[in-house]
């Protein structure tokens, strides 16, 4: 017995400065990232106040997609794509190890691309920023351990997520939960769930302000919302499907354009342009806020505006538009979500809420994320329903992501039999374990 208490007491004296250790660093973490993502919130806030006074500002997507393009060409070819893809790269790839040069280059090339209404996020360049940073100051404080470096620049991830979004307990889950496929990253979770409160104090001190919804919905019948929900969330896992083929489609055809690649983000830019002309509205481009609070305050909006919404996403970040993917997700979800509604004669707000959420959970395959962005944006009782279409759509969309370079750990049913252990981008060939399933497999491909 002498000798179990004395083992107690010496891992609660390791643990509890470990735990010190960590805190100490989460909080420097999500003091300097909230600062940054502040700042950045502020320079897009007042440039697209300024750009929007002129009605056609969006004419400068074509010379603003070569400005983001060359940028990033030029002087940091890491802070090419949608910023939390590349963090995710550069935790399993390169041990956290992120050149400086991207910070300013990231800031600056995605304020080019919003300020100028290119469909794409702010959450993603803050995460990035907020793992360059992390990485930054591993070097600075000689943080040599892999590990450890890699919990410190998944730090940033949660910071800059939190302080964009103002939802610190789903920015901790996320940036655990984000990295693999069927694996929760539990060591992250302490520093993680710190950083991105202080992140969150720091932007809220800074004036930023954090949309928070009050949804007010009395189900009539809680068997047949029970069974909306499910087909719901079928709805949403093929659509996030639809969604990331599309992308990756888009982004593979533009790549074969054999011209200098700056050069393709004025096509980009020419594409958008066109659009705006076709449908005669800016609902589809820029960062998209003002679709997604009309959506969930119930409101209707255009029937196809999901589907505009994907392509034109598509079209900026594959053409050199520099940019997060989350919000345009969130828009995505939410207006899929009201077209539902209105299909369905049904709460048009609870949906659109619901929508948003689950079509994160699919695209990014972190449905406890979900629910936890449903719970802090929308309330407990919107959350509660909103956990079943975020585990089914998170199930329906397959061994896909909108992030190719996730870790797949655990194959999401044992029907199928899918290379582990690998980028979930790189699965190529799909083996059927069900013998019903299987025979129908063969079939369809004979």
């Amino acid at each position: 017995m002498k000798r179990k208490i004395k083992m107690d007491f010496v891992e609660q004296t390791v643990m509890l400065s470990s735990a010190i250790k960590w805190i100490i660093l989460a909080i420097f973490a999500g003091l300097v990232v909230g600062s940054v993502t502040g700042l950045f919130l502020k320079l897009l806030h007042f440039g697209e106040h300024h750009m929007m006074k002129w009605n056609r500002y969006y004419l400068l997507m074509p010379i603003a997609f070569f400005l983001s393009s060359l940028l990033v060409v030029k002087l940091a070819p890491e802070a090419e794509g949608h910023g939390t893809e590349k963090v995710i790269e550069a935790v399993h790839q390169k041990d956290g190890k992120i050149d400086i040069k991207v910070i300013p280059v990231k800031l600056l090339a995605t304020l080019i691309t919003l300020i100028s209404g290119g469909s794409a996020g702010k959450e993603g360049p803050c995460a990035q920023i907020g793992a360059g940073i992390a990485s930054f100051f591993a070097n600075v404080f000689k943080i040599n351990n892999t590990l450890d470096r890699k919990r410190f620049v998944i730090c940033g991830i949660s910071a800059g997520f939190a302080g964009v979004f103002g939802t610190p307990i789903a920015g901790a889950v996320f940036a655990a939960e984000v990295l693999y496929v069927g694996k929760f990253s539990y060591i992250v979770l302490l520093p993680s769930l710190i950083a991105s409160y202080v992140s969150c104090i720091v932007n809220k001190a800074l004036g930023i302000s954090h949309l928070q919804y009050a949804i007010s919905f009395t189900p009539s019948n809680e068997i047949k919302m029970f069974l909306n929900m499910i087909v719901f969330g079928i709805f949403m896992g093929s659509l996030a499907m639809l969604f990331i083929r599309l992308l990756n489609i888009i982004e593979e055809s533009i790549h074969k354009i054999n011209i200098y690649k700056p050069y393709k983000g004025i096509l980009g830019g020419l594409i958008l342009v066109l659009i705006v002309y076709l449908t005669e509205s800016k609902d589809y481009i820029g960062l998209g806020t003002q679709v997604i609070n009309e959506s969930i305050s119930g409101s209707s909006v255009s029937g196809v505006a999901f589907l505009i919404k994907m392509f034109t996403t598509s079209v900026t970040l594959g053409s050199g538009g520099s940019g997060g993917i989350l919000t345009p997700i969130f828009y995505i979800g939410a207006t899929a979500g009201n077209a539902w509604g209105q299909i369905m004669n049904a709460n048009m707000a609870l949906f659109s809420a619901i929508g948003m959420v689950a079509f994160v959970a699919a695209c990014t395959n972190t449905p406890i994320s979900g629910i936890l962005i449903a719970m802090e944006l929308f309330g407990i009782e919107v959350a509660s329903y909103a956990s079943i279409p975020c585990v089914i759509s998170y199930f329906m969309v397959g061994h896909k992501s909108v992030y190719p370079s996730q870790i797949l750990v655990i194959n999401k049913s044992p029907s199928v039999d899918l290379q582990t252990n690998c980028e979930i981008g790189r699965v190529k060939e799909l083996k059927i374990k069900n013998k019903v399933l299987k025979k129908f497999y063969n079939h369809y491909n004979s």
